[in-house]
């Protein structure tokens, strides 16, 4: 539940109304302040498993035999071990995809296995299972195939590799089409339609780390797995939780257990590769948060395949060594300023187009495209599409007569469904609510763009998109919000889907000094917020251009997530600004 507040920025401001006495039990129970109960309740927790949130146990992980078809790709593997055959992982170019990769194949090479690893390239192979992993497959000799992060829906070209004398193995936790399901010797997949696993959300490197778990398992005679194992099985908890983060999958039950320790594994991995990123992101030595591995780790992964190859990232984190190590680090790193500069310039072209299409009821859906944009950033280039406007997004990138898009919506409109309405003009097309893909002839843009809009005009019901909500958390007195509360916060962490950052809201503030403006487009704005002897700093990114609502002396009520920064081995509590808006009455 949520009541409006009569304060509003740039967004609809409410503000959530938890039932005070769930709020008031778990105050009692776990003896925490007032706040983090109410964010406890706000996220869906009561008293009865509020503790399991905030105490997360190891204990408490699924086990991995109640996955389908866990006991067939056990056994399988084992044989392929014992015989000396050749196993082929076979992954996928995102994070998810590139550290579940990494992980089974460390595994593999622990034991003593025969294994090598493929990932498509996005350009050339696209994703999931195609002729490149027939090819790879021949070429190594592999007699089983292990798929991370795809392939349940790889019909066609696991049924080849069978009639080839290949078994697949499918680790994947993507939703099983509506036709027949691959023929493998195993689909370990928590959505299958037989699934009787407890939890459906882990993401593809959770999978293939039930799957190396239940391999140690078997090795091991016992669920208690020998000592060299488990001692695999936790640094391999610092791979699971960067994909589970960077995935965006829920933070709740396995996955906020999983990313949890992980991230505490991640702090002290023994992997060099590991170590060498951490290293040139500038993470060696801190406690790390799932905002570092979402917006510092996960972009120089996922940079590698965004440019072509995710062979460097793969690589990287197989490095046994810390020369080879921090030189695949540096190159990483190059790999990521340079997709950044791709994705600047392409933001900027993409704004130019999108102009065109400014009225949100003629257009309810921005359409753009271009020849030559890159397609390995349109994604992230949607997303940029969908903050500015407030409006769903499909960014197209064409190289001649066809082309690929990447689409993103706001909360509440399924972006897939408006898809449909346009089905005829795509090669193909799929995804989920909030973010779908599809490819097309560059012919039919214009008329993707008015199948979409007019199926878009149909699910609003003329309606038009209703203004963007922001729901806040609490209202919180600006003394109140002191290292001592922050501590407590950060029980709850780490945030993510379904386990979002606090959003707080402190009124009547002032400004301390005038507003900065940073960053090496000047995007971004520090601010320092006083009430009484109260003095905090808050950024606020990408609203630079917003400086001109802020006058010193005048009233500020400002919407913040709290957070610590580390500079140069100190720690303070400073805030992200969400929104702000001057005094209502003024």
């Amino acid at each position: 539940m949520t009541s409006p507040l009569t304060l509003s920025g740039r967004r609809r401001w409410t503000l959530a109304s938890p039932a005070q006495d769930a709020v008031a039990e778990i105050v009692r129970r776990e003896s925490v302040p007032e706040l983090v109960a109410t964010l406890l309740v706000n996220r869906g927790f009561d008293a009865e498993n509020a503790r399991e949130h905030l105490v997360p146990d190891l204990k408490r992980l699924h086990d991995p035999f109640l996955l389908p078809g866990m006991r067939a790709a056990t056994e399988r593997v084992l044989r392929a071990i014992e015989g000396g055959e050749t196993i082929l992982v076979h992954g996928d170019y995102d994070v998810d995809g590139v550290t579940g990769t990494a992980l089974l194949v460390r595994l593999f090479r622990l034991l003593g296995a025969n294994a090598v690893w493929h990932i498509p390239n996005r350009f050339t192979d696209g994703y999931s299972f195609g002729t490149h992993s027939l090819e790879r497959a021949e070429a190594t000799g592999a007699t089983v195939v292990i798929s991370v992060d795809n392939g349940t829906s790889a019909a066609d070209t696991i049924g080849a590799l069978r009639a080839k004398g290949v078994d697949t193995i499918v680790t994947d936790h993507h939703e099983p089409p509506l036709g027949a399901l691959p023929d493998a010797t195993a689909i370990v997949n928590p959505k299958l339609d037989d699934s009787e696993y407890p939890f459906r959300e882990l993401c593809g490197a959770a999978v293939a780390f039930k799957l190396a778990w239940g391999i140690c398992q078997a090795i091991s005679g016992t669920t208690r797995v020998r000592a060299d194992l488990r001692d695999f099985l936790v640094d391999a908890m610092s791979y699971v939780a960067i994909a589970t983060v960077c995935d965006v999958v829920p933070l709740v039950d396995e996955n906020h257990i999983l990313a949890r320790f992980g991230l505490r594994a991640l702090e002290q991995s023994a992997s060099p590769g590991l170590a060498a990123m951490l290293a040139v992101a500038g993470l060696k030595g801190r406690r790390l948060t799932a905002e570092d591995v979402g917006f510092q780790i996960g972009p120089r992964i996922n940079a590698s395949g965004r440019l072509g190859s995710a062979q460097t990232a793969v690589e990287l984190l197989l490095a046994e060594d810390e020369t080879s190590a921090r030189e695949l680090a540096a190159k990483l790193d190059g790999m990521n300023i340079e997709r950044k500069r791709i994705e600047r310039a392409l933001v900027v072209e993409a704004k130019l187009e999108a102009e065109k299409f400014a009225d949100p009821e003629r257009w309810p859906v921005m359409v753009v495209g271009g020849q030559g944009w890159h397609q390995g950033v349109i994604g992230i280039v949607a997303a940029r599409l969908v903050d500015t406007y407030h409006r769903p997004a499909i960014v197209l990138g064409f190289d001649g007569e066809e082309g690929r898009g990447s689409a993103r919506s706001v909360e509440g409109f399924s972006i897939l469904e408006a898809m449909h309405g346009a089905a005829a003009h795509m090669i193909r097309y799929g995804g989920h609510a909030q973010a779908a893909g599809c490819e097309l002839r560059t012919a039919d843009l214009d008329n993707l763009r008015e199948s979409v809009c007019a199926r878009a005009r149909e699910l609003l019901g003329g309606n038009g998109q209703e203004e963007p909500e922001l729901v806040i958390d609490a209202e919180l007195p600006f003394a109140h919000m002191t290292e001592s509360l922050m501590r407590q916060i950060e029980r709850l962490e780490p945030f993510g889907e379904q386990n979002g950052k606090p959003i707080l809201l402190s009124t009547d503030l002032r400004l301390a000094e005038p507003p900065r403006i940073v960053g090496e487009d000047k995007t971004h704005m520090i601010l320092r917020v006083r009430s009484g002897s109260t003095v905090m700093k808050a950024v606020a990114f990408g609203m630079a251009a917003r400086a001109s609502e802020l006058a010193m002396g005048a009233p500020l009520n400002l919407v913040y997530t709290p957070r610590w920064n580390t500079f140069r081995g100190e720690t303070k509590l400073e805030l992200t600004v969400v929104d702000f808006c001057g005094d209502a009455t003024d």
